[in-house]
């Protein structure tokens, strides 16, 4: 019998979803059947969630009491601060966050409550908690004191004042919404497809959502943005793009921001996000960042499309974070501000109908062995 291993689970099914569909041939994703570029435009990362959450669009009176639930919940537990400004200063944001997640999770009297209400409960704290904590966290790593969320900004507003002490522009805060609105969610991603799988065990929302955490912690998905950044400091100069970008071609090596599993062509997001680099590269002098990626971007579409390999949504996105005051190093925890909505939404809507999941592997070991006492061994 011959059978026949999807790597990597690629074009395995294993469940039904109403949230997201992509056609990467074609470059589409849609979030309720409404195309990404529309909630970019039009929507908030706000009514993007409720949206995930409920499977519709919210009606003002549903929206506005989304969003105060929300501000309501925005306060964390002071002894988590207390935890995190211990946290050593020099490790990784994203093992900081983990931590925090989980520590989240003991804190919290109803974290075993695992009922369809009890998770969506949870799951609302967390998509309002975690700008708390991911600010908390970058103002402890500088040895500066957290900044206790105001009620009266918006979700991407908010985090900017908590974590650079000064409250945005309204071009900055709704920058900061549209990057928040196109990473929210993205189908059966490994970090999504990480959560339901933990969840799929009956486990609780914290535990799913620190499982996420660990799997988009990875370069290989959510840490490509923070890679492409270092690839821009690496090169300099636009003069030295192509260079740079052949030798890597010819040593057959991975150039991160371009290439994606899913898409076949443009990643739609990359599209949005391109736009808005262009802008903030000019405005804050640093044109040349743009010009580089712009480079990069003509001699992989000239060299690579052909097979299907264009630049990704992280290709553009750190050049926006770093005009918002987001360091390198935060740009993965910023994903995660973002994708919890997508990670709540997901086990919610799986857990409905839940199943455990349990693959199975193909053994290709040895076969008709007898134990072999520990002194006749060679």
């Amino acid at each position: 019998m011959t059978t026949t291993i999807a790597k990597g689970l690629e074009g395995v099914l294993f469940t039904e979803t109403k949230l997201t569909f992509i056609n990467g041939t074609e470059g589409v994703l849609t979030h309720l059947g409404i195309p990404i570029q529309e909630w970019a435009e039009k929507s908030t990362f706000e009514e993007l969630s409720f949206a995930l959450l409920h499977g519709k669009l919210p009606t003002r009176e549903e929206l506005a009491a989304f969003d105060a639930d929300l501000k309501a919940n925005r306060a964390v537990p002071a002894e988590l601060i207390t935890a995190i400004r211990a946290y050593p200063r020099d490790v990784h944001p994203m093992q900081a966050l983990r931590t925090a997640a989980s520590h989240l999770g003991l804190l919290d009297a109803d974290a075993e409550d695992t009922s369809a209400e009890g998770r969506y409960r949870i799951g609302v704290r967390m998509i309002a908690q975690f700008s708390t904590i991911i600010a908390a966290i970058a103002r402890a790593q500088d040895g500066q004191d957290p900044v206790e969320p105001r009620a009266d900004l918006t979700h991407a507003g908010n985090f900017l004042y908590m974590l650079n002490g000064q409250e945005p522009s309204a071009e900055q805060a709704r920058l900061f919404d549209i990057a928040l609105i196109l990473h929210a969610d993205h189908g059966m991603n490994a970090s999504t497809f990480t959560a339901i799988a933990t969840a799929s065990t009956l486990s609780d929302m914290y535990s799913s959502v620190v499982s996420a955490i660990g799997a988009l912690k990875g370069p290989l998905h959510g840490g490509a943005n923070e890679a492409v950044m270092d690839m821009l400091d690496e090169i300099g100069t636009v003069d030295a793009a192509v260079p740079f970008i052949t030798q890597k071609l010819d040593n057959k090596e991975k150039i991160m921001g371009v290439g994606h599993r899913v898409y076949k062509y443009f990643d739609p997001r990359s599209r949005v996000l391109r736009d808005y680099a262009a802008h903030v590269s000019e405005k804050q002098g640093k044109s040349h960042y743009y010009s580089i990626l712009e480079t990069i971007e003509k001699e992989i579409v000239e060299r690579l499309g052909g097979k299907g390999i264009y630049p990704n949504v992280d290709f553009y996105s750190g050049v926006v974070y770093s005009d918002l005051g987001i360091k390198k190093s935060f740009f993965t925890p910023i994903f995660a501000l973002a994708r919890i909505s997508g990670w709540v939404a997901s086990v919610t809507e799986y857990t409905a109908n839940n199943r455990l999941l349990r693959p199975d592997a193909v053994y290709v070991g040895a076969r008709d062995q007898h134990y072999v006492e520990i002194d006749e061994r060679k």
